[in-house]
């Protein structure tokens, strides 16, 4: 398997930016896709001073860490939003990063992809230019009440037919958001993969449990190959969200040990099967 595996810093939703590199480094991992979603994970943004983005850079090269992609979610259905993603593509650009995700709706605030699919997908190509502009990939990420599937999300992938737009593919979202089991729902969008949060969960429902990488119940080793027989070369991002309380409550002492923890049981399941 030739992948990279990188960090999503949305597991270190609640902490700052150095500590979600510093975690993330200690633990082994040499990737990052940094979080920008405003109002969620402000890990980078776009509307920072100079010098506060600079620090981002200057920290990410002292720890030896790669700025691989950016998790910018916006409204992609939002003609008013695109702009606010069009500066998330350029900020990206300048972090070195080859990938941006985002969701169709906003990410974490259950609202969004408003209007039809038809006026989605000709959103989302308004975007091919600065994403030709700057040699980038956009990955739509399997997540929302619409678009909590692989194969829905596959449709606006073809809709929009540019080598440029992939899926996104959350290995856990497409039970949380589509109600499905992902060794059924992978094939039917498989061969569109550009990107995978690869995340576990416990329990196939609606509950919110994504413990570390080996430590739920999803398939996660057949997934992975099955993304590989098929021609998947991107990179598997992992991310962790923990449960409900833990992840939407205000930070507090011991909360820091733990999430880097599981970030290093994360990269220990990895490691001890021969990936990374």
């Amino acid at each position: 398997m030739k992948n990279v595996f990188a960090i999503n810093t949305n597991t270190y939703h609640g902490f700052t930016t150095d500590e979600a590199f510093e975690g993330i480094a200690a633990a082994g991992f040499k990737y990052i896709e940094i979080a920008a979603v405003r109002n969620w994970t402000e890990h980078v943004m776009p509307e920072w001073p100079q010098e506060k983005i600079d620090h981002v850079k200057q920290k990410a090269k002292e720890l030896g860490l790669e700025i691989i992609a950016m998790s910018g979610h916006c409204d992609l259905s939002d003609p008013e939003r695109l702009n606010d993603f069009r500066a998330n593509m350029k900020l990206a650009h300048e972090l070195g990063c080859k990938w941006i995700i985002s969701s169709t709706g906003e990410a974490h605030f259950m609202k969004g992809e408003e209007g039809t699919e038809e006026k989605l997908i000709a959103n989302i190509k308004t975007l091919l230019p600065d994403l030709e502009a700057y040699d980038m990939k956009l990955g739509i990420e399997v997540h929302g009440a619409n678009y909590g599937t692989g194969e829905a999300v596959d449709r606006l992938v073809k809709g929009v037919g540019s080598p440029r737009v992939g899926v996104n593919y959350d290995t856990a979202n497409v039970v949380f958001w589509g109600r499905s089991d992902p060794d059924v729902d992978l094939p039917t969008c498989v061969k569109d993969l550009n990107f995978c949060h690869l995340k576990d969960k416990i329990g196939m429902d609606n509950s919110w449990n994504f413990p570390a990488i080996g430590a739920g119940e999803l398939h996660l080793l057949d997934l992975m190959k099955t993304m590989n027989d098929n021609g998947f070369t991107g990179p598997f991002s992992i991310e962790i969200e923990y449960t409900e309380e833990f992840d939407m409550r205000e930070k507090r002492e011991g909360d820091l040990d733990y999430a880097n923890k599981l970030v290093k049981d994360s990269f220990d399941y990895l490691h001890a099967h021969g990936l990374i």
